[in-house]
């Protein structure tokens, strides 16, 4: 249950098109339902705004299946990452107007109402095309999250002319999100040319010393760029909820 609906119900009850008793009977549905396997906070989209979002790796298709079929049911929208693909055809025949996104590994259902847009733009910059999966997650969520979301991919500092010939698109966000591997560098520049918060988003994208993202994830942490906020490796998501809270505010 959403912000929104619950101050719908109220507004009826002062209007005196719906009786108290039966606005009770709305509100009383518990806040947490026990699947035996799992408990799903079906109260998460009144606190903040979106419901619980349903991390798919390491569940068995049937405990997800069920899950994802539990939360779409109240028709405040859902969201699955990290899909396992030999889930998906159960998840669609469960839940047929799911969106699926292999190259993020998401799964997404749009609310019956609207989520509340953010006040400005969200931009998910991707320094190579082998950091996409990692950066589509970013864009899906924070999308699902009720963003306008923009993309720039492909812009990293092996060829800083890239980036640099999309300034206005750079200028234009209210957030971005930089998505890298190898070094990692890429935060650091996009964070010494904007004055908007930049989240950046280290990926276990290559070679050995790269330490599967370890690498990235240090020089992030280390940037001589002011203001730049890290999350953990390959957390698109984490990012994107971030970046949906800073465009919410």
């Amino acid at each position: 249950m959403r912000r929104e609906h619950v101050r719908d119900l109220l507004a009826r009850v002062a209007d005196g098109a719906l009786a108290v008793d039966e606005a009770l009977e709305r509100l009383a549905f518990e806040p947490a339902e026990s699947l035996g396997f799992a408990t799903i906070d079906h109260h998460r989209a009144l606190r903040q705004g979106f419901p619980e979002v349903v991390f798919g790796e390491g569940k068995t298709t049937e405990h997800l299946v069920s899950i994802a079929s539990r939360i779409a049911e109240r028709g405040e929208g859902l969201l699955v990452t990290r899909l396992p693909p030999e889930a998906a055809p159960a998840l669609i025949g469960a839940i047929p107007a799911i969106e699926l996104n292999a190259l993020a590994r998401t799964a997404y259902l749009a609310p019956v109402q609207p989520v509340p847009t953010g006040r400005g733009a969200v931009l998910v910059v991707t320094a190579g095309t082998s950091d996409l999966p990692v950066a589509e997650e970013a864009a899906v969520t924070a999308t699902a999250l009720g963003n306008c979301v923009t993309r720039l991919a492909d812009v990293g500092v092996a060829g800083i002319h890239r980036l640099l010939s999309r300034r206005e698109e750079l200028l234009g966000a209210s957030v971005i999100v930089v998505v890298a591997g190898m070094d990692g560098a890429l935060p650091s520049v996009v964070g010494g040319l904007v004055a908007v918060p930049v989240i950046a988003v280290p990926t276990s994208v290559g070679y050995g010393a790269s330490f599967q993202g370890l690498a990235a994830l240090l020089t992030m942490l280390n940037s001589c760029a002011a203001g730049i906020t890290v999350v953990n490796i390959d957390n698109g998501f984490g990012a994107a909820v971030a970046a949906s809270r800073i465009n919410h505010v």
